[in-house]
């Protein structure tokens, strides 16, 4: 499983509907499209100012990922973006290997 911190907005639409269902009947609406992707909800969170919602989820791959953040975007009511998350031991693999790079101007 992959996990995933995400950061949503609620845009035109989604605003009203938010204010008409609340706050626990979109979490329970996030929930059921993560289960349809093979996924679970592990925290989600209100907030104000620059971000509506943050969470973090699990889901089997990128692929999944990918495909349910078209469709909520693609509704124009939630503007969605999500971070994928590594643990300490996937730092610790990354730091292991030795990729090949060269910087711009040398």
């Amino acid at each position: 499983m992959s996990k995933y911190l995400f950061e949503s907005n609620y845009v035109g639409e989604g605003i009203k509907g938010l204010m008409r269902e609340g706050g626990t009947k979109r979490r329970d609406a996030v929930v059921e499209a993560l289960k349809s992707a093979g996924g679970s909800l592990e925290c989600f969170y209100y907030a104000f100012g620059e971000t509506d919602v943050v969470g973090v989820f699990d889901i089997p791959d990128q692929a999944n990922a990918a495909a349910l953040s078209l469709l909520i975007n693609s509704t124009g009511s939630v503007s969605l973006r999500l971070k994928p998350l590594m643990t300490p031991e996937d730092l610790d693999e990354a730091a292991k290997k030795t990729p090949s790079y060269r910087a711009p101007g040398q």
